[in-house]
């Protein structure tokens, strides 16, 4: 195999490949990004950066842009109708960044995007791998129109469905829930707060809604017969069943929409030789608790600072190490959210009596400060 070109091949130019990307290169490593797609996210999808993210990032010049156009949010509840049965406060955390950062994930591409590109790094596109070979002294990807890259490592930043997890024959443990859910982002009048992230926890079922930049919510709720364009009549109707009752959410226009089965997956392994996983990659699960992308950033900050650290001559087995930590805190992770999924989804004779509980538990100021400790982050420091 040919001498590395290059110090890292990143495949995929999400929120995940675009943050390695910039920590290698800030840290003087020469780096290569390759996408599939035509153009970068035009959809908010993940809507959430929490508090431990905001930290993490913060080295990388991106944290003013992204506070500057996003939503702070000081406080996440869960609520029956209009009964708060738990308030979780952001605002006593120990932290830069007290709250919940609510911001369309096209607008996070972007500003990751400009950063890069201020950093030299180009992202070529729509790019696909064909193949990926290793030895024991680089790792080499073969691209759809035949260009053949050489780099020391090789960083899988490439989804769900990754092409560089599978030609690394590494496994996807896992399965996914019966349930479907619906998204919307939405424009409304009416009795939801625009300072909390609220999980409805109704005896209809679950509906998370939350505050957005331009005067918007995001609505992601379970619903078997979510249509695959949510329009004004289906999120009106979630909203009259699952929401506010003493001054009702009126839905006046539905700006995106969609629909999706929630996953939850696990990488048998972080690494195969010069191959790292990170993001949904290597995890997937459920989006209770707004964990996906922010873990999957906290995968790219960690991971190229220990790479980079490698690549200037520490002893590969940081890697292993390194791949063995992030797969645990991804298996936590995913039991939380896993955990929340449940007790939203339980049978409807059910939810009186949980919803009694979390009435319970959410009196005790221990079990709120654990729970936004939890949810912001900061416990995986």
């Amino acid at each position: 195999m040919s001498t590395p070109e290059i110090d890292v091949i990143v495949v995929g130019a999400g929120p995940v490949g675009l943050t390695t990307a910039i920590v290698l290169t800030q840290l003087g490593h020469r780096v290569r990004i390759v996408d599939d797609q035509a153009a970068g996210a035009n959809t908010s999808r993940a809507a959430v950066v929490h508090s431990r993210t905001l930290e993490l990032l913060d080295p990388y010049g991106v944290v003013p842009a992204l506070a500057g156009r996003g939503v702070p949010i000081p406080r996440f509840t869960i609520r029956d109708r209009d009964q708060v049965l738990v308030s979780v406060p952001f605002a006593g955390l120990p932290t830069a960044y007290p709250y919940t950062l609510m911001i369309s994930q096209a607008d996070t591409e972007k500003f990751l995007l400009e950063r890069a590109a201020e950093l030299g790094v180009v992202v070529d596109r729509p790019v696909t791998v064909a193949a990926i070979v290793q030895d024991d002294d680089s790792v080499t990807a073969t691209l759809s129109d035949g260009e053949r890259i050489s780099a020391r490592y090789l960083i899988g930043a490439d989804g769900m469905h990754s092409t560089v997890r599978e030609e690394a024959g590494i496994g996807f443990t896992g399965g996914s829930y019966v349930e479907s859910f619906g998204l919307a982002d939405i424009r409304l009048t009416g009795g939801i707060p625009c300072d909390e992230v609220i999980l409805y926890f109704s005896p209809a079922g679950l509906a998370v809604v939350a505050p957005l930049p331009d005067d918007m919510y995001r609505v992601v709720a379970v619903a078997d017969d979510a249509p695959r364009d949510p329009d004004t009549g289906f999120v009106q109707r979630l909203l009259d069943d699952r929401g506010p009752q003493a001054v009702p959410a009126v839905v006046t226009e539905v700006v995106w929409g969609s629909r999706f089965r929630v996953h939850h997956r696990l990488a048998d392994t972080y690494r195969r030789g010069r191959i790292l996983l990170a993001g949904d990659a290597a995890h997937v699960h459920s989006p209770a608790g707004g964990q996906g992308m922010n873990l999957g950033i906290e995968d790219a900050v960690t991971t190229g600072r220990m790479l980079s650290r490698v690549l200037l001559g520490e002893s590969t087995t940081l890697l292993d190490e390194h791949a063995a930590a992030r797969r645990t805190t991804a298996r936590s992770v995913m039991s939380t959210a896993g955990r929340l999924t449940d007790a939203a989804t339980i049978p409807a004779a059910a939810r009186p009596l949980r919803n009694i509980g979390l009435r319970i538990a959410g009196a005790s100021p221990i079990v709120r400060r654990r729970l936004a400790h939890r949810l912001s982050g900061l416990d995986r420091r």
